[in-house]
């Protein structure tokens, strides 16, 4: 049977091009990470503690992943193949959740923070404000886009939760929990804590989805940078907003966090 002529193209996961049918496979021999290994024949381990084990040995992410997707984790019974997408988030959740646990515990920051980084054409601008743990993740998506390819003006959205996590699934899907667990790595590095607000503005020349993992490595890469420190909420605001082309008002609007330290006072302020 001929390739299909479908392309995948998908914000999740990395293109795919034409498919067909195996009609026979061959495999030779394999040299298998014996830490994997080790956790794909332990039979009564279950996925989220087997993932946990492999990234605190330092196991690369995107080797979890994979390894998760295709059923390699879990007790013997209840393992199950996973598709990439699904696999791809559920090890950034399972990560970040329990580096969140760490976060929780630590002093917080001592003054306000910009990050910031660019990569095929996506601009992200990340916030560090010196207050207990909370994350929202907003993206802009400009027409022409492959999440926005006919609309005729910028599409924003975004998600939030606050100190004690999130229950349900974050509408904006994957993206959001790559970043998470990329600032969840930084704040547990630090041995700190921060409200941290990530701003991400996916321009014209972002054509082609290359998947979640660009999200997780892009904050990563801004997070190694060293940040630009402010006393002053408003000068960070001013700096980060010079470098997005959309309006602050749009992205106040659209912002759980921005609201809250703009227009609420805190009891501690009286």
């Amino acid at each position: 049977k001929k390739p299909s002529g479908v392309f995948l193209i998908d914000d999740e996961v990395q293109p795919f091009g034409a498919s067909a049918p195996i009609e026979s496979l061959k495999i030779g021999s394999l040299k298998l990470d014996h830490k994997l290994d080790k956790a794909y024949h332990d039979y009564d381990l279950n996925a989220s503690d087997a993932v946990l084990e492999l990234y605190k040995s330092n196991i690369p992410v995107s080797k979890i992943q994979r390894a998760f997707s295709v059923g390699a984790f879990g007790e013997y019974k209840r393992r199950r193949l996973v598709p990439t997408r699904w696999s791809i988030t559920a090890v950034d959740s399972i990560i970040s959740n329990a580096l969140m646990e760490n976060v929780r515990e630590n002093p917080i920051i001592n003054e306000y923070r910009v990050y910031e980084s660019d990569y095929l054409d996506n601009r992200f601008e990340i916030l560090m404000i010196p207050d207990a743990w909370c994350y929202e993740s907003i993206e802009a998506w400009y027409p022409e886009t492959v999440w926005n390819p006919q609309g005729d003006r910028v599409v924003v959205y975004g998600d939030y939760e606050g100190f004690s996590g999130r229950t349900t699934y974050a509408n904006m899907g994957g993206c959001y929990y790559a970043a998470r667990l990329a600032v969840t790595e930084k704040l547990v590095a630090e041995r700190r804590q921060a409200s941290v607000l990530i701003l991400r503005e996916a321009h014209p020349g972002y054509i082609m989805p290359v998947g979640v993992w660009q999200v997780r490595e892009n904050v990563r890469n801004a997070l190694r940078k060293p940040p630009l420190k402010f006393n002053r909420l408003e000068d960070a605001l001013n700096y980060m907003f010079s470098k997005l082309s959309i309006p602050r008002e749009v992205w106040i609007r659209k912002s759980t966090i921005l609201k809250q330290v703009l227009h609420q006072r805190k009891i501690t302020s009286f």
